[in-house]
């Protein structure tokens, strides 16, 4: 194996582990609900999504394919306090296996990004710490977060676990498709619209965890490879079948507000799949390999 091989394969491995952080630092700021710690955990998350997509960018630059799977998620634990300190123990895999791979390599591209990235969890690692603290106490004063859906009814928890499990697959599938798309604007409108789809996915599992549900982060089949033509014709027929899904789906739900919900994000996926037809037909009839990695940190 080449070394270049072996350092795709470090970085891959990051990736996965930084994607497990995502999910699982997202699933405790769900379950804590509303206040100001679940918004501090909610930050960290977008953090492990920035170096997601900076470890990506590296792979691509490579010669590499990201690796879209997800690492191991710990989601063990009674209540918060323990929540954070799984958090921590997270954070701790993270910093050792960040460290050890800065001394594997040699490229002082990939150890600057490899640096920065170590620089977040080490911050991360201390916060997680304080709020370990802080939640314990505030678990002692009484329940955290707002829980306002109990006995919802079971159809409008599955229409809302649905969302969210369409929501996470597009999200993975466009950021890839963005990763190795060689046309730069259509690999940014592709990140635009995956963040789109990251909001949604807050809002719906917000609602879930409302109701006291858990939040079913987990992604249907993924239409990744092929031409650039072919990987924007696969984001088309998921814009369309969900489409269709929340169309049919707002009609069964009671809740005025609810109903509004998906009504805005049906709008938001009508948007996206009119997008994509333009999109389309930008690169039709051109092909390439490779990825568009305008404003990496491995250049800064």
């Amino acid at each position: 194996m080449s070394d270049t091989a072996k350092v795709i394969e470090m970085l891959q491995a990051d990736m996965r582990d930084e994607h497990a952080a995502i999910i699982q630092y997202l699933q405790h700021a769900y379950a804590i609900g509303e206040g100001e710690e679940a918004c501090e955990i909610e930050a960290i998350a977008r953090d492990e999504m920035r170096h997601f997509d900076w470890l990506a960018e590296a792979i691509v630059e490579l010669g590499g394919k990201p690796d879209m799977t997800r690492g191991f998620v710990d989601l063990e634990g009674n209540g918060p306090g323990e929540w954070m300190g799984r958090d921590v123990q997270a954070e701790e895999r993270a910093i050792a296996q960040y460290k050890a791979h800065i001394a594997a390599i040699d490229d002082p591209k990939i150890k600057r990004l490899l640096r920065r990235i170590l620089h977040d969890e080490e911050a991360h690692r201390g916060d997680f710490t304080k709020l370990a603290d802080e939640l314990v106490d505030a678990e002692a004063a009484g329940p955290l977060g707002a829980r306002t859906g109990a006995g919802a009814p079971p159809r409008t928890l599955d229409i809302l676990q649905a969302g969210v499990q369409h929501e996470y697959s597009v999200i993975l599938q466009y950021l890839y498709h963005s990763f190795v798309m060689p046309n730069c604007e259509v690999s940014r409108e592709l990140e635009m619209q995956a963040i789109n789809e990251m909001q949604h996915m807050g809002w719906l599992a917000e609602k879930v965890a409302e109701m006291g549900g858990h939040p079913l982060m987990e992604h249907t089949e993924l239409a990744l490879e092929g031409t650039p033509a072919e990987m924007l014709k696969a984001d088309i027929a998921a814009e369309q079948a969900v489409t269709d899904d929340y169309t049919r789906q707002i009609g069964e739900i009671e809740d005025a507000d609810l109903r509004d919900l998906l009504a805005r994000i049906r709008d938001h996926e009508v948007y996206h799949d009119e997008l994509f037809r333009d999109l389309l037909e930008e690169v039709k009839g051109k092909s390439g390999v490779g990825g568009c990695t305008v404003g990496s940190l491995m250049d800064e």
